[in-house]
């Protein structure tokens, strides 16, 4: 079993391998790719585009939630090209949390300059 911070290692060290690599500007679904495909080298188990019903008032709603990416379990990934990361998107992250019950998240915007300034991490 990986403990969290050496999983958290793990991902930003493969992200920004797949940054390094692709650089900014290309669409969600390249940096998805190729993410999933660090994480595979990694030897880390990973959920890519798992689905997530909403439980309301005791049933299970089809709303076709999708988180991008979440590894072992414990940690969601939701990956972005945008500008600037806004509200919106971390309400996004965390609502995806909260309904998955899974604890810690990463935002990863790829549109930048320098990947660490991309990435930020929210708790649930």
């Amino acid at each position: 079993m990986i403990l969290e911070k050496e999983l958290t290692k793990q991902i930003i060290g493969a992200a920004i391998e797949v940054h390094r690599v692709l650089g900014p500007g290309l669409l969600e679904s390249a940096y998805e790719e190729r993410l999933c495909h660090e994480l595979c080298l990694r030897g880390l188990k990973f959920e890519r585009q798992r689905h997530l019903p909403i439980k309301y008032k005791g049933v299970k709603l089809d709303c076709g939630y999708r988180p991008d990416v979440v590894v072992a379990g414990k940690i969601g990934l939701e990956l972005k090209t945008v500008e600037a990361i806004t509200p919106i998107h971390k309400a996004q992250l965390l609502t995806y949390l909260r309904l998955s019950e899974i604890k810690v998240g990463f935002i990863m915007n790829f549109n930048v300059p320098v990947l660490k300034d991309g990435i930020q991490r929210l708790v649930s």
